[in-house]
């Protein structure tokens, strides 16, 4: 199964990124997960549609190449980063070529705030769902985020976290296969 990851911070070192580099690792074995680079993206315009630039173009492809998406978005402002919302808006374009449409797609996030990315993500998901991207719906996951609660391998070092997150991640990979969770 190959993923597409969408990380809506450009931050190296972000919380989400972490957050997606400890989904990963709790995902099966045989699955790859591949970054979607976003800070190379042209704002969009109407007016590339007829020739889109490069990083356009790989954007779409990549999205095109996956069989699943996974997007971790930080909470900017009460909604998604607009880099998040300028990769989307380059790849459901133009009309008629949506490059999301039928990807089954996991949605999460994490915050240092208690609320999470709440606001965010129903954002996101409302954007997601006029794509016709299948998201899973339940169990939604905010992420609290503290110091060191993901190691640098990935691994999340808080029980309950883990415990919720191997949960979360067994619903997804269920929802994307077309399986029950086993876990």
């Amino acid at each position: 199964m190959k993923i597409a990851v969408f990380v809506g911070s450009l931050r190296p070192e972000s919380i989400n990124r972490q957050l997606a580099r400890a989904v990963q690792a709790l995902a099966p074995a045989d699955w790859t997960f591949e970054p979607v680079a976003l800070d190379d993206l042209p704002l969009y315009s109407q007016t590339q549609d007829a020739a889109p630039p490069a990083a356009s173009t790989r954007l779409k492809q990549q999205i095109e190449a996956a069989d699943a998406l996974l997007f971790v978005t930080p909470e900017y402002n009460r909604s998604i980063p607009g880099v998040l919302k300028n990769a989307i808006d380059i790849a459901s374009r133009p009309y008629g070529k949506n490059s999301f449409a039928g990807k089954p797609a996991g949605v999460l996030g994490a915050s240092i705030g208690a609320m999470g990315t709440a606001m965010a993500q129903q954002h996101l998901r409302n954007v997601l769902s006029y794509l016709d991207v299948p998201l899973l719906r339940q169990p939604e996951a905010y992420i609290h985020f503290r110091d060191g609660l993901v190691d640098a391998d990935g691994r999340v070092t808080d029980e309950g976290t883990r415990a919720f997150l191997t949960r979360w991640v067994a619903a997804w990979v269920a929802f994307v296969t077309g399986s029950s969770p086993t876990a």
